[in-house]
């Protein structure tokens, strides 16, 4: 038997407004190589200036995992060769880093936890991108200088799925905290992953293999998944000493495989010095009080929802899970409905008919309508059946809630003379089914009501539906 280890390092792209040692827009998607100018393009003279604005969210990030941060901080370069590094070197934080010694705690579906120590949050440039056209390899510097900062976690994971639940924790924290948009897909959210195997038991560190650049949880769980399976085939095989050694590798999604991609430097090949162009970045006391206040993040969040809401531990996770969704969820709260049914609405109803791009933050279906319908609910205006209706149509067109229940001739049924005149006209027509059911047949009590609501076209209020009925029923 085999235990697994996992240590993962995370880029994160800041979103400030301007590089980290110049002042071009880091504005993604625009023309290639027009985010430029001599400093991130490293023309001989031209110097880098420190952005303050990342060391600001670099600190913010520290204080919300309980971390040491470093007022005074060094810069280092860190030389290597990239086609889509101009410098031949990378500005970066090896010995002393704004932020150190960290922790951050996963949850759970059982309602456990465990604790994962971060080694460190460190600042350093982005490179730019290399663009693959057939035989041809282009280079965009847009990227480059691009402010990042570096998350290393201890080896701490001891499965896919504990790697998976220590990203998604990590990512709601860099959105609640505003300090990056964590976009995968666009290469600001980058995941790096260390993995080693080891007999259970041993305490030894074995070779680790680094597999790089993974754009999705999807993907990350996959790859260390194969990547495990390939070094225990090696040990059981007697082969790990000669197929597994510290490397470099990527994961091909297609073939579902990790392959080589280079030999993994040590710190010695990548010959660091501290950056001679830059100044240390000291953090006086006023910044530090200035710099680490927070907004309230998914744990206090979750925790506050539980208290204040009634909500299930479960339920409440779920919903601050990311920022938008605890946001929108509080927007309908306002409506003065009930937690258990802004939830599930959001959730499962209006979730399930998102698709495609489609998002609660770019649908037709903003907070304040999804809290109305629900309140409609609420006040018996329509039933839950003829609310699914309505937000059917309201996900497909930009409408009125109250004008789509009118349009739909939706809105329930309250008059209980109305209503007890259908229940007459049902019991009349049906004298077996009402034999059958008052001598000891109780399941047919359904079918009464089915037959009222169809013949109400659904719009009568199942309550007081069952009322008249279980009282002229007997």
């Amino acid at each position: 038997m085999f235990e697994v280890v996992i240590g993962l390092e995370v880029h994160v792209q800041l979103n400030t407004k301007t590089k980290l040692f110049c002042s071009c827009p880091t504005s993604f998607n625009h023309k290639q190589n027009t985010n430029t100018c001599p400093t991130c393009l490293a023309l001989p003279g031209a110097l880098p200036v420190f952005n303050k604005e990342v060391l600001h969210k670099s600190i913010m990030f520290g204080t919300a995992i309980d971390a040491t941060i470093n007022q005074t901080s060094y810069f280092d370069r860190k030389s290597y060769f990239y086609p889509d590094s101009p410098s031949a070197y990378q500005i970066t934080q090896l010995y002393t880093p704004v932020v150190e010694h960290g922790e951050l705690e996963i949850d759970f579906e059982d309602g456990t936890h465990k604790t994962i120590r971060i080694n460190r949050a460190h600042i350093e440039a982005d490179a730019g991108k290399n663009i693959h056209d057939g035989e041809i390899s282009k280079v965009d510097l847009n990227r480059a200088g691009t402010p990042l900062l570096e998350i290393v976690s201890e080896p701490d994971m001891r499965s896919a799925e504990e790697a998976i639940l220590y990203l998604k924790k990590l990512h709601s924290i860099i959105r609640y905290l505003d300090i990056g948009d964590a976009n995968m897909q666009e290469g600001s959210f980058r995941v790096d992953v260390n993995v080693s195997i080891r007999p259970k038991g041993d305490e030894k560190l074995y070779t680790r293999v680094e597999v790089k650049n993974i754009n999705s949880f999807k993907f990350i769980h996959k790859a260390i998944e194969v990547e495990v399976e390939r070094q225990i085939d090696a040990w059981e095989d007697g082969l790990y000493d000669d197929e597994i050694f510290q490397e470099t590798r990527l994961y091909d999604q297609d073939k579902n495989e990790t392959r080589s991609m280079r030999g993994k430097e040590e710190a010695a090949d990548y010959r660091y010095f501290p950056e001679p162009d830059l100044l240390k970045a000291v953090v006086t006391d006023e910044m530090m009080e200035l710099y680490s206040k927070i907004p309230e993040l998914p744990d206090e969040k979750r925790d506050r929802f539980v208290k204040e809401y009634g909500m299930s531990e479960y339920n409440a996770g779920v919903i601050t899970s990311s920022v938008e969704m605890a946001e929108y969820f509080e927007t309908m709260m306002e409506e003065g409905i009930s937690a258990k049914n802004a939830a599930t609405w959001l959730t499962v109803e209006l979730l399930g008919r998102l698709k495609g791009d489609m998002t609660i933050t770019n649908c037709h279906v903003d907070a304040k309508k999804l809290g109305l319908l629900v309140k409609r609910i609420e006040d018996q205006t329509i039933s839950g059946k003829a609310a699914k209706e309505v937000l059917d149509k309201l996900v497909e067109e930009n409408l009125d809630v109250d004008g789509v229940i009118d349009a739909l001739g939706l809105k329930q049924v309250t008059d209980m003379g109305a209503i007890e005149a259908i229940c007459d006209e049902i019991i009349g027509a049906n004298p077996e089914k009402v034999a059958e059911y008052q001598g000891g047949k109780e399941k047919l009590f359904g079918f009464f009501v089915g037959q009222v609501m169809k013949a109400s076209k659904g719009t009568a209020s199942p309550q007081a539906v069952n009322e008249i009925l279980k009282s002229k029923l007997g």
